[in-house]
């Protein structure tokens, strides 16, 4: 019900503030995921090796994950505003040498990937900058609305951008790379606007390791910022099959390969239409419980595509799977910035962020191994299984997350 203490999604999409960091996120996450899907597409145009596929993956977590402490430190430092537009500004100057790198001509590979490990550092300094933002433009009593506002503008972006990746790729990728520009710069522009419900509490003494790695502490000792990172790290690591998508559609569904980006949009659209139902109607109450049960059904759902040998039942499993996914993402990114003081939240979320991160990538590498080893349909029942596991063992041994009623529970 709105009321002036809990007011309306559309009334509150509508401040300028909250209004200007959805536009940064929308173009900042569409910048992103264009880069990644061009890059890999664009590589293996030139070298026709998966292997160099695999080396963009890790171009871009590896800057992420090394910066990951000095990052975190400085958006605890500076105005994150400030932080954030110069790193969208930064991928738009990388975005750019892509540009004149494909007008010039170039063939080799290995300028490609030296671009992509630039993009992925500027990344790691945007990442614990916009992530902690939220917290700083609406009260806690309004965050758990503007959450999945942003995670709907994300997956609109995952959705459009790949149906549209395609068409820019084919009028030439040097148009890509302008594109991603072009999101990047208006990204920086939004979020150097957006107006502050609260001030940013900021460190003021000399940055160091020390300084950045209590982030790290903050972690380890907080039960409840630990089960929640925890829980969905576990669990995407070890249940997530998305990366299998081709040997899906090829070998379970008899379809071409291509078809595993439908499988990608298809869960941008469960996820975001989920995101957006919880915008109008978010969780309130049994936090915790419906946490460890969403994740359960991730890995529910997975375990059906093991059987599935329909291509529409496919989409509809992983649109399903994405949709639970996106619930207990809904959670964790409440929980995790309500649970740190803001002094210390960006180093925290720049924590979250490589976790999750690591947990994507990783996740990807784990079950490509284990199809390798046991065969496709008993690596996707596995990854199921191991999900489930995850979550019987953080229910019995993490009372803090298991008991957690309502978001005004948690205390910081």
């Amino acid at each position: 019900m709105k009321t002036p203490n809990n007011p309306g999604v559309w009334e509150l999409v509508s401040r300028p503030g909250v209004r200007n960091l959805l536009i940064s996120s929308a173009c900042g996450v569409s910048g992103f995921v264009t880069l990644a899907i061009s890059m890999g597409v664009h590589v293996y145009s030139l070298s026709g090796r998966e292997f160099d596929i695999a080396l963009v993956g890790l171009a871009e977590f590896l800057p992420t994950f090394l910066l990951v402490l000095p990052a975190g430190a400085l958006a605890d430092r500076v105005d994150r505003r400030s932080l954030a537009a110069v790193g969208y500004t930064a991928e738009a100057l990388v975005a750019l040498a892509g540009v004149g790198y494909v007008l010039a001509g170039g063939t080799a590979v290995w300028p490609l990937l030296l671009l992509t490990v630039c993009y992925g550092a500027a990344r790691g300094f945007v990442n614990p900058a916009a992530r902690a933002l939220p917290a700083n433009v609406v009260s806690r009593e309004d965050l758990p609305r503007l959450i999945p506002a942003q995670s709907t503008v994300w997956q609109l972006g995952i959705v459009i951008t790949p149906l549209l990746v395609g068409v820019l790729y084919g009028a030439g990728p040097e148009y890509t790379f302008a594109a991603i520009a072009f999101l990047n710069l208006v990204a920086a522009c939004a979020v150097k606007t957006v107006r502050l419900h609260s001030l940013q509490e900021r460190i003021i003494q000399t940055s160091g390791f020390r300084t950045a790695i209590e982030g790290f502490h903050l972690v380890r000792k907080t039960p409840l910022l630990l089960a929640a990172i925890g829980l969905d790290l576990f669990a995407v690591l070890l249940g997530g099959v998305i990366a299998l998508g081709p040997a899906i559609c090829v070998d379970l569904v008899d379809a071409p390969a291509s078809a595993a980006f439908w499988i990608r949009s298809a869960c941008g659209i469960g996820a975001a239409a989920t995101a957006l139902f919880l915008t109008k109607m978010p969780l309130r109450r049994k936090i915790g419980p419906r946490l460890m049960q969403a994740i359960a059904i991730f890995g529910i759902l997975h375990i059906g595509v093991a059987f599935s040998s329909s291509l529409l039942l496919t989409l509809l499993l992983f649109a399903g799977a994405a949709a639970a996914d996106m619930v207990s993402v809904f959670i964790r990114t409440s929980i995790v910035p309500l649970a740190t003081p803001d002094s210390i939240r960006g180093r925290v979320l720049a924590v979250e962020a490589v976790f999750i991160g690591a947990s994507n990538e990783l996740g990807a590498f784990e079950s490509g191994i284990t199809a390798e080893w046991f065969g496709l349909r008993p690596a996707i029942v596995i990854a199921g299984l191991s999900t489930l596991v995850v979550v019987a063992l953080f229910a019995v041994f993490v009372p803090d997350l298991r008991n957690l009623d309502r978001f005004e529970d948690i205390g910081v």
